[in-house]
């Protein structure tokens, strides 16, 4: 499928590893001129030059930590003009005791999970209403509209940011600008292996895959019978990202299985 993005830019927030990396490649057989961030600058240079020559496009890889305003001021400074907005962060550390949680925590979640995105995008929106085109995409989680405690850290704060896109993304869609949301479930990641431990102090498990898994699976039942990978989410990032998609507005779109049980 020709998604009709070929030449124009693209950003990919959090792009070295998992669903970042994927749906950026996606983004890259499509054609954009491609600007990848994130903050291991190793894995990044790594990741930006396996894509480049893999598809044979420009691929800028910019070290910047989206939570902070140095790291945004650094994505601002390498790329001033984006037709495509794609952001993902490294999922926050499931908690154990939710009485546990303080405020360092809270507010380290919502600077990461919450106005880094939208600090992102309300910098690049004038832009693209200007143009008259653009599409941005948050790869959130499905705790934003599934409570689950262990998941504190979060939900609560991507509740915050589907709400605030919703309202937005009405706002500026006569622009040709739309927003859009992905909630995945339970994906093996590079990310979610990365905080298996904490799932494991989470539920006082032993730190190894041989215990955590079937205990993650029993535990969050998927109809589907696995636990997705990156690749089954980026084919609709890059679709949501594309010119095909100018009549969806403001959507919350799950990919997880069938685990959230729910008609809307």
């Amino acid at each position: 499928m020709d998604l009709q993005i070929k030449g124009k830019t693209a950003i990919m927030a959090g792009g070295s590893a998992g669903m970042g990396r994927a749906t950026a490649e996606r983004l890259a057989e499509a054609g954009v001129n491609l600007y990848i961030t994130a903050r291991r600058e190793e894995r990044l240079r790594k990741a930006a030059d396996e894509i480049s020559e893999k598809y044979g496009t420009p691929v800028t890889p910019v070290v910047a930590d989206s939570s902070t305003v140095e790291g945004r001021e650094a994505l601002f400074a390498a790329c001033p003009d984006p037709d495509i907005l794609a952001i993902t962060i490294k999922p926050p550390a499931p908690n154990g005791d939710f009485l546990k949680v303080t405020p360092e925590m809270w507010r380290e979640s919502i600077e990461t999970t919450l106005i880094g995105p939208i600090e992102i995008m309300r910098h690049y929106i004038p832009t693209m209403t200007a143009k008259g085109w653009g599409r941005i995409v948050n790869i959130a989680t499905f705790s934003a509209k599934n409570p689950m405690i262990w998941r504190l850290m979060s939900g609560p704060a991507r509740s915050a940011l589907i709400n605030y896109t919703a309202s937005v993304s009405r706002e500026i869609a006569k622009h040709g600008v739309n927003i859009n949301n992905l909630l995945p479930g339970m994906f093996q990641t590079e990310g979610a292996n990365e905080i298996m431990k904490d799932y494991a102090a989470a539920f006082g498990l032993e730190p190894v895959p041989e215990v955590v898994r079937p205990h993650f699976l029993a535990n969050n039942h998927i109809p589907a019978g696995f636990v997705g990978d990156a690749d089954d989410l980026a084919p609709l990032a890059a679709f949501l990202c594309s010119s095909l998609s100018r009549f969806i507005v403001g959507q919350n779109i799950v990919i997880d299985g069938g685990q959230h049980a729910s008609l809307f």
